[in-house]
């Protein structure tokens, strides 16, 4: 599949071999029972390495997975609260709030205003700081309260340290 007449290759050991003509290249990589792979087709001229592919691509497929293994996937979860929501379901949010954090997952709080509770944002906003007075050591707030229409919301993510992973 490589085009042009000359090539820079690479032995199979790394070691600079010049630039060669393709033929000699291809020549020399079947001599050793391996492929000539064209690494940087955009270099003048283009640089091939004398391989085993099917090793490489093998080996390429290897890191691929260990990388997947050690990323971790953030998702963001919401807990909807009202104004006027009691001390005991406040405690369950909470509960759920820290569980989600826990898990290393980012989460917005929101307040639903209904109805007249539109006239009392202040309520809303105490909501917010309640909770976040209750999680200064366990999260760090991604974005202030804001306000938006008949919701207000702020973001939540895990404080240092604690994002698990998966």
């Amino acid at each position: 599949m490589i085009v042009t007449r000359e090539v820079r290759a690479i032995g199979h050991e790394g070691d600079q071999l010049g630039i060669l003509p393709l033929e000699r290249a291809l020549a020399m990589a079947e001599e050793l029972e391996l492929d000539l792979v064209e690494v940087a087709p955009l270099a003048r001229p283009p640089v091939c390495k004398i391989m085993d592919y099917g090793r490489y691509k093998y080996h390429l497929a290897k890191k691929a997975v260990e990388a997947k293994k050690r990323q971790t996937v953030v998702h963001l979860k919401e807990v909807k609260v009202r104004p006027k929501t009691e001390s005991h379901d406040f405690e369950v949010k909470l509960k759920k709030v820290r569980e989600f954090l826990g898990e290393g997952n980012k989460v917005k709080v929101t307040v639903m205003f209904r109805g007249r509770e539109v006239t009392i944002p202040e309520k809303g906003l105490e909501q917010l700081q309640k909770m976040l007075a209750r999680l200064q050591d366990e999260a760090k707030v991604e974005s202030p309260p804001k306000r938006e229409g008949r919701t207000m919301y702020m973001m939540l993510a895990p404080g240092v340290g604690k994002a698990q992973t998966k």
